[in-house]
């Protein structure tokens, strides 16, 4: 249950979602950096990262990947909320994805159009792409895959974000290369959320069978598949983006965290997917003369929800005090050692074309104030859970730097089986995290709009709704930028939530992989490789 995604659901890969590059606004700790045998290190304060090798890769070899499994039932249909994620990328391809920009960029489609009043639009497909049994692409499997996301039966976590604006009857193939995508209600920013990863696009009719098949057009074809199991995928030669370094990838499923991370540091897997190392894992995997370890930045944002529904919550003045009462500074460094970005309680990344660069400034003498208007005794008990290891860290780390502000903050750690049932949007305060690579549109509404299934804090606010509103109806970008922006302020200002930072991910991989790269939803799958 890593969240990114759709939000939060039963499995990481529908929570899951990747960050890019960091930014001006970065923890403000000294840094500097070199290069060490052929891979990039970077010191934050005293903390070495090292982002992992590039060079020349020579062509073959088979690359053993460690993953967590979704689940004795997981499956590859990508529609799926238990989809097998690290297969997706390897066997399909989406209508667009993201670029290492954060923007749309072409995948099966080569271009796309929208209407003057952003209700229609039109997507012209790639030509001579053919899915992995030989079966030419063509826009009736696009529109079957965006019918299969709308499908009830297949409770896909992206229906919720795209329902609300579509209907199945609103996708029509014009022609074989044009598909064409009519819309209930005006979404500038429609295609953005094109990008999810349960958006893969699989052969027409394929609904039965994609779940074992994989049959896709990406740079690799399934060999095998088990379920929380071992699988194999061999390189495509005919992919359109051209042939994978590698010969092929074997998945090994190995549901425990330091068991992935031992058969690494044994040579026994060359990459450790969807696995943050902590802070001591990543300096005993460094310190191996096999191993190292690649950096994501900004991968995730950590999140303390205070439930807008309960009281202390439900009154501004307190939420303010909360968020002015912490030191960003001293809370990144006591939780991650650096090593990632003040979020300044706003949670679009800095990478983001849309982000705005607004706080309000950690002013404890302010927040005592506040709390003081507001009646507030100062004591509120604050949950948390091993369920990951950072959130319990961080937990600690806002309680001792609230202090000064005369906020006396208790935690309650809480079994981290039943904490997203227990105590996630029922407990007035806690901990979450989500990762990043979501959309600003589906990020918005998704987590923070009045009435949301996944608004953790339950925070209800009809001026930020109807700003949502205006901004999908918006064609001109700069004025819909304008918009998001504004939606951030109120987030700042005024939310329910405290967003203290982002966080870097640590990968575990061998030091014979080059080309290691990731970023929204994005694994390189066609140039990683082992080097030359």
């Amino acid at each position: 249950m890593l969240f990114g995604g759709a939000g939060l659901a039963v499995a990481p890969w529908i929570l899951a979602a990747c960050g890019s590059s960091s930014s001006a606004a970065s923890s403000t700790s000294s840094s500097s950096s070199s290069t060490v045998g052929g891979a990039t290190t970077s010191a934050t304060g005293s903390t070495a990262v090292t982002t992992g090798a590039a060079g020349t890769t020579k062509s073959g070899g088979t690359l053993r990947i460690a993953r967590p499994p979704a689940s004795t039932v997981e499956t590859l249909d990508p529609a799926s909320s238990l989809s097998a994620y690290e297969y997706l990328g390897a066997l399909y391809n989406r209508l667009v994805k993201q670029d290492a920009s954060g923007t749309v960029a072409p995948d099966l489609a080569a271009s796309w159009s929208v209407s003057t009043d952003q209700m229609t639009w039109t997507f012209v497909l790639r030509e001579g792409v053919a899915f992995h049994n030989g079966k030419a692409f063509t826009s009736a499997d696009a529109v079957y895959t965006l019918q299969h996301i709308l499908d009830a039966k297949t409770k896909s976590p992206q229906a919720g974000v795209l329902s609300p604006f579509l209907d199945s009857s609103g996708i029509t193939a014009k022609d074989a290369k044009t598909l064409v995508v009519k819309l209930k209600s005006p979404n500038a920013e429609f295609v953005s959320l094109l990008m999810n990863y349960n958006c893969y696009v699989i052969p027409v009719g394929s609904a039965a069978t994609i779940g074992a098949s994989g049959i896709g057009t990406g740079p690799f074809s399934l060999v095998s598949f088990k379920a929380a199991g071992k699988g194999t995928v061999k390189a495509n030669p005919n992919y359109f983006g051209g042939a994978p370094k590698v010969d092929s990838i074997e998945f090994t499923a190995i549901a425990d965290v330091q068991a992935r991370v031992n058969a690494l540091l044994a040579q026994q897997v060359d990459l450790v997917a969807q696995t943050n190392l902590d802070y001591a894992t990543a300096k005993t995997v460094t310190a191996s003369s096999t191993a190292t370890t690649a950096t994501v930045k900004n991968a995730a944002w950590y999140v303390m929800p205070m439930l807008y529904s309960a009281k202390p919550f439900t009154d501004l003045k307190v939420r303010q005090a909360f968020k002015m009462a912490y030191d960003p500074q001293e809370v990144i460094d006591l939780s991650i050692h650096g090593l990632g970005t003040i979020a300044n309680n706003n949670p679009v990344p800095p990478t983001d074309p849309n982000y705005l660069d607004y706080s309000v400034p950690h002013d404890p003498d302010k927040a005592k104030s506040l709390l003081a208007s507001a009646g507030f005794s100062g004591s509120q008990q604050l949950y948390t859970s091993s369920y990951e290891p950072v959130m319990s860290i961080l937990a600690q780390a806002y309680q001792s730097s609230v202090k000064g502000s005369g906020l006396d903050i208790s935690i309650q750690t809480a079994s981290a089986d039943s904490y997203y049932t227990d105590v996630w949007i029922k407990k007035p305060f806690c901990v979450s995290y989500w990762y990043t690579g979501r959309p600003v549109d589906q990020l918005l509404n998704q987590i923070f709009r009045t009435g949301s299934s996944y608004n953790e804090s339950l925070w209800a606010d009809s001026s930020f709704d109807a700003i949502l509103d205006s901004a999908r109806k918006e064609a001109d970008a700069a004025k819909r930028k304008q918009y998001y922006q504004d939606a951030q302020k109120i987030l700042v200002d005024s939310s329910a939530s405290i967003v203290p930072f982002f966080a870097d991910r640590i990968i575990g991989l061998s030091k014979k992989v080059v080309n290691y790269k990731e970023f929204g939803f994005e694994f390189d799958y066609v140039n990683i490789g082992f080097g030359a």
